[in-house]
């Protein structure tokens, strides 16, 4: 119910330390383990959960972390890490219930894998770089049985960022540009294409060039070191503001978008821009 809760009713995660706090509960990971395995006894929400239930919010909730960053505020990333966690628990206790695993086996899991995968701080391996590590990383997993060095990018991740990470794992093995201005080349010749099948008319043919447009897009912000998923969402942001400064000019007007003239809304977004 404490998902529930915080959904319907959002002040309640943003209650001042003195309103929460309480003599009665001790504020460790023992604590929260406890308050879980309450809730999926005596809670009728939380009892009906499944982990297939709850990992939509999951996911919303590691966005939430995301854009709790983005803003630099650290008063929302403490209490989005605190839902985030709040999830951990809450898989490991459903999974614990049907004796699948517990949080001792979660912890046990990414203890080993840190452990093992640094094996220039718990062994004898000697790395100049931070691209040392990286390799290093991607081999360890590799010998851990994965068939390929992408096995490990979800398939549910949105496709831009997936497209991303899918281009960064094959870089660290050599599968890469080597200059700038090739993989410059490379869009100028995805974005011809993409012209030709306009003038087509095909539209499987339409989206296929557009996909290899993106996709083209994606590795060259890769090569810049950009990250594109966070460069389009700041795209994105700022769409939002200038858009929402538009609207509220226009009813300042007594008037709405659908009332306007796009020269006139043109005329309120330079506006926007302006006043950035």
């Amino acid at each position: 119910m404490l998902l529930l809760l915080l959904e319907e009713f959002p002040y309640l995660d943003r209650m001042s330390e003195q309103d929460t706090q309480s003599p009665q509960y001790e504020y460790t990971f023992d604590e929260l383990l406890s308050i879980m395995k309450r809730l999926r006894k005596e809670c009728p929400w939380d009892r009906e959960q499944t982990n297939d239930s709850i990992k939509g919010h999951t996911i919303e909730e590691a966005f939430e972390v995301v854009e709790a960053i983005d803003h630099r505020n650290d008063y929302d990333l403490q209490h989005e890490l605190g839902d985030l966690l709040l999830h951990v628990v809450f898989h490991t206790e459903i999974a614990a219930e049907d004796d699948r695993f517990t949080i001792e086996d979660v912890l046990r899991a990414i203890i080993d894998k840190l452990v093992r995968r640094h094996p220039h701080i718990f062994g004898d391996t000697e790395v100049r770089d931070a691209g040392d590590v990286k390799r290093n990383w991607e081999q360890i997993k590799m010998d851990e049985g994965r068939e390929s060095v992408i096995d490990g990018v979800p398939r549910s991740l949105p496709a831009l960022l997936k497209a991303y990470r899918m281009q960064d794992k094959a870089s660290k093995i050599g599968f890469d540009w080597e200059r700038g201005e090739d993989v410059w080349a490379k869009v100028h010749e995805e974005i011809e294409e993409l012209r030709l099948a306009v003038e087509g008319e095909n539209s499987e043919d339409i989206e296929e060039e557009i996909g290899d447009l993106l996709f083209s897009i994606v590795n060259y912000a890769r090569f810049l070191h950009v990250n594109p998923e966070d460069a389009l969402r700041r795209t994105i942001d700022k769409f939002d503001r200038r858009f929402r400064h538009v609207e509220k000019r226009l009813r300042e007007e007594g008037r709405e978008p659908g009332d306007a003239t796009l020269a006139e809304m043109d005329r309120y977004w330079d506006e926007a821009k302006r006043s950035e």
